[in-house]
């Protein structure tokens, strides 16, 4: 077996948990992990209707300072909601409060109705792609050139400075599947890679059409770490075990987890971020399935 880590996707929202409750049960998801769990990730959204939903930054901040053994990392950040400028230094600082356990994982951003609702204009897909491109080379100007200057057409610094500028080097995440605009901005500035949700055979082709654009800049591709976000429901009992039409999950009996993942492994995938349906499921998995791969 290869030898891979995961991450725990937190629970962006639990129904009819008040905002104190929604944060405990991602405590206990966290204190369920076993010693394969390296990384804590949240999502970037800032709202679903009436039901209490955690933020993104100030929630890993908070828990990096919690749970001092795990990387955290946000998957991903919508690159509207935040300047890429004011993003890269509170990326930095976090950086330096956690001792170097931060991911910075960037969207292109597609909620509209969130958008609109924090008035946040929508422009058309094309245009997301290009100011995540933007974002994305702000991020690493801040990161690395004292002071930092960039004209772009939807992002502007002028001789910003970024200090303290983050040691050890961010990764930067870039999540998505377009294969003509977003695989390429991949190919150019991301450190790694992340797409979720699919079946081995759709990240294949994804994997494929990301080595063409690193071929196409001269680009070597292993420099590109591979990642897959994913929802896990695992038991014996197959009544139990959850499917979706909507959504691919990584559902089974024990064995049939464990052989899809080594499915995605083989395609160069090292690192898994997973939803739990339940805490249950979780420390099924920690029990039966990640021992496999260390």
């Amino acid at each position: 077996m290869a030898t891979i880590d995961f991450g725990l996707m937190l629970q962006p929202t639990v129904p009819n948990a008040s905002g104190q409750e929604l944060f405990d049960y991602n405590r206990r998801l966290i204190g369920a992990l076993s010693p394969a769990f390296t990384t804590i990730w949240a999502e970037d959204h800032l709202e679903w209707g009436e039901v209490a939903t955690i933020e993104c930054f100030s929630t890993l901040t908070y828990f990096a300072a919690e749970f001092p053994t795990f990387r955290v990392g946000s998957l991903v950040m919508c690159q509207a909601y935040r300047h890429p400028a004011l993003l890269a230094k509170m990326a930095a600082n976090l950086q330096a409060l956690s001792g170097g356990r931060f991911i910075l994982g960037i969207g292109a951003g597609w909620k509209e109705e969130e958008y609109r609702a924090y008035g946040y204009s929508f422009p058309g897909a094309r245009e997301r792609v290009e100011q995540l491109e933007e974002a994305a080379i702000i991020l690493k100007t801040m990161w690395t050139e004292r002071p930092a200057t960039f004209s772009g057409k939807h992002y502007q610094i002028d001789n910003a400075w970024c200090e303290p500028q983050p040691s050890p080097a961010i990764p930067l995440l870039i999540g998505g599947g377009g294969e003509q605009r977003t695989l390429a901005l991949v190919a150019r500035h991301a450190d790694w890679y992340n797409f979720n949700s699919c079946t081995v055979e759709q990240y294949a082709r994804k994997v494929e059409v990301l080595k063409e654009h690193c071929a196409t800049i001269g680009r070597n591709p292993s420099e590109i770490k591979l990642t897959y976000l994913g929802t896990v429901s695992v038991s014996e009992d197959p009544t139990k075990v959850v499917r979706t039409p909507q959504k691919h999950y990584i559902a089974g009996n024990s064995a049939e987890v464990t052989r899809e993942l080594q499915q995605f492994c083989d395609l160069g995938i090292t690192h898994f971020m997973f939803r739990f349906l339940d805490i249950e499921t979780l420390r099924y998995f920690c029990e039966a399935v990640a021992p496999k791969f260390r």
